[in-house]
Order: structure tokens, then sequence, then C-alpha cells
């Protein structure tokens, strides 16, 4: 890129939620755009909509393209403009709080488009606003689970844990995890030998340090007394991973792992489902972590809360998650690599 900032795509999210709002608030900011630069792909009537006291502070400043953008197109931006993308360029009432079909439609196509904006070297990275998964998946795809998987399937990746993983930053906690978004019973189902190594291996790949695996029972099984899952799924997968150079550790009592992984004993933790590593991280740094996909061709960050529709419309979002998702993400762009407690000199 010859831009003198990185270019952050930040795409809209669910327009009825207050990804629109945390943005406008976002970029009022004008200390925060001293680092890096904005590509707003969000829908005009989404931004329209929101209260007057969000959106004036930046009105006159943005810049509507009809078109995706080159690298030349943004260069070409006086500096305190703000480049706008609309996904859709359909005129129609957003209504925030009450997410239907348009808005669902609206989501999936901001994210298209940052994907193809930095599949084509464009943007830097795309900073994505949350979506709600259940209106994706009843008005528009029906299988559609999340950003995570979503994102991977546009670029073509199809093994979770071999070619990518969702992954958490948080002040002093940094969480992969081996399963998303799947109920309990099929997540307990989903753990393997296999792909703790595979998860492992893209895990040291991306950012290494020393890993420490979680157990599935409590106190990691007790020896076989609680369960011998532990040692005939996760400590063999562990042996295994280490004998192939990857400082790994485990299965570790989950009860109290992720108190040591803050102190400083390990860098990563590798959590087995999703709530016993957000848990962890929601407990001690909501609002505060960064959702990063690791395996992914480009950066792709994200804040780590809902879309709140009962807070949509109402001036009340706090813009400060999505701040410092993306002073993370300029981290990560610059070659800060997390793997050796990424975040506990900020």
């Amino acid at each position: 890129m010859t831009a003198r900032f990185p270019t952050l795509a930040l795409t809209q999210g669910n327009p009825a939620g207050i990804g629109p709002e945390i943005i406008a608030k976002l970029l009022a900011r004008s200390e925060s755009l001293s680092e890096w630069r904005p590509l707003v792909i969000a829908e005009r009537p989404a931004l329209e909509a929101l209260a007057a006291e969000v959106f004036d502070p930046i009105r006159n400043r943005l810049e509507y393209l009809t078109s995706p953008p080159s690298e030349e197109d943004l260069d070409a931006l006086p500096s305190d403009r703000i480049a706008v993308l609309d996904p859709v360029q359909i005129a129609r009432i957003v209504q925030p709080g009450h997410s239907g079909s348009a808005d669902a439609a609206g989501a999936v196509a901001a994210i298209d488009v940052a994907v193809d904006l930095a599949q084509s070297g464009v943007v830097d990275a795309v900073v994505t606003a949350p979506i709600s998964k259940k209106s994706i998946a009843q008005h528009h795809l029906a299988d559609f689970r999340g950003h995570t998987d979503y994102l991977a399937a546009k670029v073509g990746l199809t093994e979770y844990g071999r070619d990518y993983l969702m992954a958490f930053l948080a002040p002093d906690l940094q969480v992969a995890l081996l399963t998303t978004h799947l109920p309990i019973k099929t997540a307990l189902n989903e753990i393997d030998g296999k792909k703790i190594v595979l998860a492992l291996e893209l895990l040291h790949r991306v950012a290494g340090g020393r890993i420490a695996v979680a157990g599935i029972n409590p106190h990691a099984g007790e020896e076989g007394l609680l369960g011998r899952e532990d040692q005939q799924i996760v400590k063999p997968a562990v042996c295994e991973a280490r004998e192939s150079g990857i400082d790994a550790h485990g299965p570790e009592s989950a009860d109290s792992l992720f108190a040591r992984a803050r102190r400083g004993e390990f860098d990563w933790v590798l959590a087995l489902y999703h709530d016993q590593g957000l848990i962890a991280v929601k407990t001690t740094s909501f609002g505060k972590a960064t959702n990063w996909t690791l395996g992914l061709p480009f950066l792709r960050t994200s804040v780590d809360h809902g879309t709140a529709f009962d807070l949509a419309g109402r001036n009340a979002a706090d813009a400060g998650p999505l701040e410092a998702v993306v002073a993370t993400t300029i981290r990560l762009l610059s070659g800060e690599l997390p793997g050796k407690n990424f975040d506990r000199t900020t």
C-alpha cells in the first residue's frame, strides 16, 4: 500500500443495530483518525437514520462513492473527507432496533464488498461491526452461523481449525476456540485429537508462544476420576503437537487456567468450546477484546459484542470497544504479532 496510513474497511454490521452508530461516533473523534484511514461500507439510509446528535458531527465530511474505489481513488480524497460506499444503493427506510430481510441482506452485502476490497489490496484490513446471525439465517442465508465461517468460505477456506480459527485478544488474555457456534452437545462431540493438533499447528504458525489446552472435564478429568476424555483425547494430541516443536501444554484444568494465563504462565489458551473460552474473556475484558479471525489472507477484526437492538437509534451505544479494536488492528498491521502476552504493555 502506498497510502500514508493503513486503510481500514468498516462494515456496518446489521444496519438496524448499533453498528452505524458506533462507526459514526468513532469517526467523529478526530484524534482517532491520526494513524489510519477509514472506508465506511454502510448503507446511506442507515447512516441518515442515526440520531441527529450522532450523525451531524460527520455529515459534512462524508464522501459517498458510487462504486468500489481503487487505492488511487482513496488517495485522491482530501484528508478531512471520509469515504463511504453503500453496498446496496437502494433507497429505503432503516428502522433502528427492528431487523428485517433488507437489513440482513445489507449486512451480508457489506461483508462481501469488504472481502473483495481486501483481496484486491485496496484496504489493509476489515473491521466488522456486529451482525445478527439469527436475522441473516431467518431472512437471507439459512445456514449462516457467523462472520468467521462466512468469511472463510468466501476466500475458499474449508476446514475450521486447520485453515482458520476464531480468536480473541484481550488486554491480558488471548484465547482461541476449537469449536465455535455449536450447541454444547454437538460441540463436545466435535472434540477430537486430530482437530486439536490441527488447531495447535495453526495457532503456532500464526501467533506462536506457549499454548495451553483447556481440559474437557472438571480438573481435566482428575486423572480419569472425573472422565477419561482428557487422558484419551486431549493429552495425546498435546504430546503429538509437542513432538512437532509446538510449545503446547495440557490438558489444563479450565477452572484455573485462564487466571494462570492472565498471570503470564501461558501466551494463549486453546478453549475447546465457545463458552469455555468466552466466559473468561468477557468477564475480564468485555468491551476491550478484539475478535481476530486467524488464517484469512487478510486481517479481519471485530468487536466482542452484539447488535444491541435495544440501544439502536437512541444515541446510547458506546464506541469505545470499536476504538479499542481499531487500535489493536493497527498494531497487528504493524507486525506486532501476539504470542508473547501481546497486550500486556498497553
